[in-house]
C-alpha cells in the first residue's frame, strides 16, 4: 500500500509543486480543495470547505504526512473584508484539521502547517531567528501569530507539528519571480523604494527538501524558518535578476509610485517594501544543506 500524503489548500503554486514531487516519489497524493472532487493526473482532489468536518476527515486516517497550505492570498488590498477573510481562512482550516486529527485512530505522523517569515518585525540590521526573532503587532504579524497559536494549541499528541515560516518562494511558473521577471524585461527592474529592505527568499526545490529533511529529523518540532541563508537586499536581488535575464538597466520605482501602483492593481506595497531579515538557524544547526544558497545560482536554475 502506498504511503499517503494529504495537502490541504494544495491548488496553489506551492501545493502543485509538492503534489507533483510526492506523486513522483510514489505517494498516494490527496489534495483538499474548495473545487470539485476529481482524479486528475494521478492526484485525488477532494472537496472541503476548510471549516467544517466532512467525509474528508477519514482521508487523513493512516496518512504519513499532512501539509496545510490553506489561506486566502495576501496579494490583495487590506480592506476590512479581505483582512477578515485572510485571518479566518487560516484559522478555520487549521482548527478543523486539528479537530479531525483528534478523532482519528491512526492520525498523520507529522503535520506541517504553513506560516510566514512575515511574522517577524521589519529589520535592516538584526537577523531574525526562531529563538530570538522580534514579532510585532501589525496586521500581517498578528495574523501569523494567531495562525501559529491555533496550530500549536491543537490537541494532537501522536502527531508531530511543524510551523513552516516560509519566505518569498522562487519558482519558474508562479509566485513572485514571474512577476518581477516580466517587469525587468520591460525595463522596470530597478530597486523598489530605497532598495535597502532585506529580501528573504527560498528556491522551491529547497522548500521541498526542507520538508523532507524535517520529516526525517524526529527531534525537530515547532517553528522552522524556511529561507535561504544568503543575505541580499532588494537592490541586490533586482540586480541579480537583471543579470540573469541579460537586462542591463532597470528603472527604480520610488515608494510613492509603488503605493500608487499597488492601489491600481489592488495589492499592498508592504509585500515588496517590508524588510524581511530572516535566518534559518534551526535548519543550519540541524545540518541541513541548501542546494540553492546563492541567489545567482538560484536564478540561473529558474530561467
Amino acid at each position: 500500500m502506498k504511503n499517503k500524503i494529504i495537502i490541504a489548500g494544495g491548488s496553489g503554486f506551492i501545493g502543485k509543486e509538492l503534489s507533483a514531487y510526492y506523486k513522483n516519489q510514489g505517494y498516494s497524493v490527496i489534495v483538499l480543495t474548495r473545487g470539485k472532487s476529481e482524479l486528475k493526473n494521478g492526484i485525488s482532489f477532494q472537496n472541503w470547505d476548510g471549516k467544517t468536518l466532512g467525509k474528508w476527515k477519514h482521508l487523513l486516517d493512516g496518512a504519513e504526512i499532512l501539509i496545510n497550505l490553506t489561506g486566502k492570498s495576501v496579494d490583495c488590498r487590506y480592506t476590512e473584508e479581505n483582512k477578515r477573510l485572510i485571518l479566518s481562512s487560516r484559522i478555520d482550516a487549521t482548527k478543523i484539521l486539528g479537530k479531525a486529527i483528534s478523532l482519528l485512530e491512526k492520525p498523520p505522523k507529522i503535520w506541517f502547517n504553513a506560516s510566514t517569515a512575515t511574522i517577524y518585525d521589519y529589520s535592516l540590521t538584526k537577523a531574525m531567528t526562531e529563538e530570538d526573532g522580534d514579532i510585532g503587532h501589525d496586521f500581517s504579524m498578528s495574523v501569523a501569530k494567531a495562525w501559529e497559536e491555533t496550530f500549536f494549541s491543537a490537541q494532537t499528541p501522536n502527531t508531530r507539528k511543524i510551523a513552516l515560516r516560509i519566505s518569498l518562494v522562487l519558482g519558474k511558473r508562479e509566485g513572485v519571480l514571474p512577476v518581477l521577471t516580466k517587469l525587468s524585461k520591460l525595463g522596470l527592474g530597478g530597486c523598489h523604494g530605497n532598495g535597502k529592505q532585506k529580501f528573504a527568499w527560498i528556491h522551491i526545490t529547497d522548500l521541498i527538501r526542507i520538508i523532507e529533511f524535517v520529516k526525517s529529523k524526529e527531534s525537530i518540532e515547532g517553528a522552522v524558518n524556511c529561507t535561504s541563508p544568503s543575505e541580499v537586499d532588494n537592490k541586490e536581488f533586482m540586480k541579480a535578476l537583471r543579470k540573469s535575464l541579460g537586462v542591463w538597466f532597470g528603472i527604480p520605482t520610488p515608494k510613492l509610485l509603488l503605493e500608487i501602483g499597488s492601489f491600481i492593481i489592488q495589492t499592498e506595497s508592504e509585500l515588496i517594501l517590508k524588510s524581511r531579515f530572516v535566518k534559518p538557524k534551526r535548519l543550519l544547526d540541524s545540518g541541513f544543506q541548501f542546494k540553492f544558497a546563492n541567489i545567482d545560482k538560484a536564478l540561473k536554475d529558474l530561467k
